[in-house]
């Protein structure tokens, strides 16, 4: 499974089983009423609704479909899928010189900057 499709389902099933113990645990008995049992089959049925056109989705961004792409992102609210970027890694580095450390500053700039590819 791609990281962008892993992480977009998570954030949006985690909130979701999130509420539902919350709600699950100020109850603190199993008393399953039709409120109950409707909340949980809502919750399961979003994250399923979310996962189908998801998955949809990036088939169709594999297979170069564009307008399949178009109606699935539609469906989900937004036309294109999530891009989360990875953040810039900088090593952890000691030197005690002064020429050293202007470099390592003058690096750090580059990275912050954006002056420097992020692999």
């Amino acid at each position: 499974m791609p990281k962008n499709l892993f992480v977009s389902l998570l954030r949006t099933g985690v909130p979701i089983v999130a509420g539902l113990l919350l709600s699950w645990a100020a109850r603190i008995g199993l008393q399953l009423d039709d409120t109950t049992v409707i909340t949980y089959v809502t919750a399961a049925m979003t994250f399923g609704y979310y996962a189908a056109f998801r998955g949809l989705e990036l088939l169709a961004e594999r297979l170069a479909w564009r307008p399949l792409q178009l109606a699935a992102g539609i469906l989900l609210g937004w036309a294109r899928p999530p891009a989360y970027e990875r953040p810039p890694v900088l090593p952890l580095k000691f030197k005690l010189d002064l020429a050293a450390m202007n470099q390592d500053i003058a690096a750090l700039k580059r990275v912050v900057l954006g002056d420097e590819d992020r692999r």
